[in-house]
């Protein structure tokens, strides 16, 4: 892609960024403070010379301008693309760096060589010893016999041939907070696959690009795949295009509408428990503290295909791995005196249904879906409980020509789990406090 095509990339999504702020009718000042961040990193985003490294500051910053759904889906898709060219910058820079050899030595005849040894040893006698062209004089070592001469240059020159091996070899580009930090936005996807072409079984580790775990993949006849929090490839073999499987499933395993539409379920007390994470932090927050959502979980998956070629999203599945009896834990609130939440459009799951499945909501349209490496699709996924402790993952069917197959989903390599809250006791951390407070009834 060239660098034409990123940059327009990133200034269509800071235009949207200006368009959102401008018709909020807050200035710079105001909206950085409600967004916990620094007036200069919002100038730098909405002026297109830096791009988040998450999404999720950029979805709180369209929920205070009050985007519409509509917008919140055309944000995030030109965010991926943004951050996608970002890191192919990134990328092509630091490759550059890693192989550009320094300035070869000038070469000279061997004649030369041996005179300059000589002027350099305060000698013109014609010695038959090997020479260091162009070292600088104060490192030129005195005359000594000849065997320790030749002991010496050789080591000099094993270490310059150590050095450009080195050099050659250096990685182009190393982990770093991005998307990609943002996948969680947390973890690796892990996933396997291969087109139901035939192919032999693979067995592969791709690395997902910048701070995400690695995903590792094993392919095999019939296609299948599991993809956690992050972005990673949705599967891959060593067979080549044929079989690889063509499309990446980011996943963020908590998406609050607002800071008050989630809660969580933990087995401690409040004294053991810490103040309320925000949407970048939950995923770590929940792993802590052992936490399982209540009542109700949004899930954000984000398709974008590898290449130019075209991939059918067919359809989205719900799987029911365990049901069980609601959890006898404390329910703990992110957030207290939140306004309406935006109606996003989204998919239902109700996981107290016999077979669920899921179904449109608010608007969402049905699949099929097409997407491609520039035409990515957002979707939210909502499932909720009302009367039991539930494990489920989710499941997506593809194709593209010949090529057909399905992709797992799930939190970074276990199920997603929510239970319903059934008369448990509530707690919430107001503004201006510093300890859990017993909710009213």
């Amino acid at each position: 892609m060239s660098e034409a095509s990123e940059a327009a990339e990133t200034e269509a999504f800071a235009r949207l960024l200006r368009e959102l702020k401008d018709r909020s009718g807050l200035s710079y000042g105001v909206l950085a403070k409600r967004l916990h961040m620094s007036t200069s990193t919002l100038h730098r985003y909405c002026n297109g010379s830096a791009v988040p490294v998450e999404y999720a500051p950029v979805e709180r910053l369209a929920r205070v301008c009050r985007a519409t759904p509509q917008e919140l889906v055309e944000l995030h898709r030109r965010w991926i693309l943004a951050d996608a060219a970002r890191g192919r910058r990134a990328e092509q820079t630091e490759v550059v760096g890693a192989v550009e050899p320094g300035p070869a030595a000038p070469h000279e005849p061997d004649g030369r060589e041996r005179e300059r040894a000589g002027e350099s040893e305060g000698r013109t006698d014609d010695v038959d010893e090997p020479v260091v062209v162009d070292t600088p004089r104060t490192l030129t070592p005195p005359a000594r016999p000849r065997h320790r001469r030749t002991a010496l240059i050789a080591s000099a020159a094993a270490a310059a041939v150590l050095g450009v091996v080195a050099l050659t070899v250096h990685p182009g580009f190393g982990g770093g907070d991005t998307t990609a930090d943002r996948q969680e936005v947390g973890a690796g996807a892990t996933t396997s696959g291969a087109a139901d072409t035939g192919t032999p079984s693979a067995t592969s580790s791709p690395s997902a690009k910048g701070h995400k775990p690695s995903a590792s993949a094993t392919a095999s006849a019939t296609e299948s795949g599991t993809a956690g929090p992050g972005k990673g490839p949705a599967g891959s073999s060593g067979g080549g295009d044929t079989g690889t499987v063509p499309l990446t499933v980011g996943t963020r395993p908590y998406v609050y509408d607002s800071p008050c539409s989630q809660h969580f379920l933990v087995d401690s007390e409040p004294a053991q428990v810490g103040p309320p994470a925000s949407e970048e932090t939950a995923t770590r927050w929940a792993a802590a503290y052992g936490a399982v959502s209540s009542d109700e979980q949004e899930v954000a998956l984000t398709v974008q295909g590898t290449g130019a070629q075209t991939v059918v999203l067919e359809a989205l599945h719900v799987r029911i791995l365990s049901k069980g009896a609601p959890l006898a834990w404390n329910d703990y609130s992110m957030g207290v005196g939140c306004g309406g939440g935006v109606d996003t459009k989204s998919f239902d799951v109700d996981l107290d249904n016999g077979s669920p499945t899921v179904t449109v909501k608010g608007g969402q349209r049905d699949f099929p879906y097409k997407v491609s490496e520039s035409d990515p699709e957002v979707f939210y996924v909502v499932a909720h409980t009302k009367a039991h402790d539930v494990r489920w993952d989710l499941t997506l069917d593809w194709s593209s020509g010949s090529r057909r197959g399905t992709v797992h989903i799930d939190n970074s390599g276990t199920p997603f789990r929510t239970s319903a809250d059934v008369g448990r006791p509530g707690y919430d951390y107001p503004l201006g406090t510093n300890e859990w407070i017993k909710r009213e009834s």
